[in-house]
């Protein structure tokens, strides 16, 4: 492994059983991230987007089918380790988590500050009083006012409570912070600014970010590479600026055709058709049902290809 890569995925597998079979929600995925970065996930819903961020951080609900693969965050090969190790030394430590609908994720009966204070109380071994600081200066980082530690979350705003769990991700100091959809519940203003923080948070703390997200617009504000998920798979990843300006794969092209510009007249696309269901998947390119370009190669599981420092899973590359 690279020295100098804070989190390297090679293989990683997570399958949901059901009474129908295993959804092959996670199905092989690979890639990595340096240190400083930003990797933005994208796709439709039902991609498998959210179901990485459980696999990575091993999060895992009761029917779990297959899980395994590697995980390897700053030099520790994290899957190596048993659950109570990973919680205790690996999870909020070395990554934390930001979840979809902070609302959902903070306790409605705790006063934020304490909630916030907590990871560092549980993983960093401070007493009450020191976590109380560290929170009171993670508020500061995020634009909370200091005085709202004493406040309940029905009694802030959904930016306001968004910025908190972004406050209880940032107060143990992880290197890497999973964001899943952190601004989808919000207005467009909200989101502007929590970006900005994200963006601030980075560069002030030289923080790594995993952005899970379907919002093309706002996710190019934070990124510096793109990975784009179909079907459980990354089938195309690489540098931002040259994603947003020449996406390779065919699923790719059609996602940014979809999205409106400010400038131009050209006419919106769409994609044809439907995800395919993620139980029993035939063999072959999983897009290709849905795909202009489709020919006779595409019955065969593509290979995946590197071209100009980016890569893509399609034959027509190959």
């Amino acid at each position: 492994m690279a020295e100098n890569k804070l989190l390297k995925v090679e293989g990683l597998k997570l399958y949901f059983r059901t009474t129908g079979g295993n959804v092959q929600a996670v199905d092989g995925v690979n890639f990595d991230l340096d240190y400083n970065r930003a990797v933005v996930i994208l796709g439709e819903s039902g991609c498998g987007k959210s179901s990485l961020a459980k696999a990575i951080l091993r999060l895992l609900p009761r029917n779990v089918g297959e899980y395994g693969g590697k995980i390897n965050i700053d030099g520790l090969d994290v899957m190596e380790l048993d659950d109570e190790t990973y919680r205790k030394d690996v999870r909020w430590v070395k990554m934390s988590l930001v979840p979809q609908a902070a609302m959902n994720a903070l306790n409605p009966v705790l006063r934020v500050g304490d909630q916030v204070a907590e990871p560092a109380i549980i993983h960093l071994g401070m007493n009450r009083e020191e976590a109380m600081n560290v929170a009171r200066k993670m508020f500061q980082h995020v634009g909370v006012p200091v005085d709202f530690l004493a406040r309940y979350p029905f009694e802030l705003s959904g930016g306001m409570r968004q910025r908190v769990a972004i406050a209880m991700a940032l107060v143990t100091s992880p290197n890497l912070i999973i964001l899943d959809e952190p601004t989808s519940a919000l207005d467009v203003l909200t989101q502007a600014n929590i970006f900005n923080v994200l963006k601030r948070l980075k560069k002030e703390l030289g923080i790594s970010f995993i952005l899970i997200t379907h919002d093309i617009a706002t996710s190019s504000e934070l990124a510096d590479e793109v990975a784009v998920m179909y079907a459980g798979q990354i089938v195309e990843v690489g540098d931002a600026a040259r994603f947003f300006d020449e996406p390779l794969h065919p699923y790719s092209k059609k996602l940014m055709a979809s999205v409106p510009r400010l400038r131009g007249t050209k006419e919106l696309e769409f994609i044809t058709g439907q995800p395919p269901s993620l139980i029993n998947l035939k063999p072959g390119c999983r897009f290709a049902p849905r795909c202009p370009l489709r020919y006779e190669k595409c019955d065969q599981e593509p290979p995946v290809v590197e071209k100009e420092g980016r890569k893509v899973k399609c034959w027509l590359h190959a």
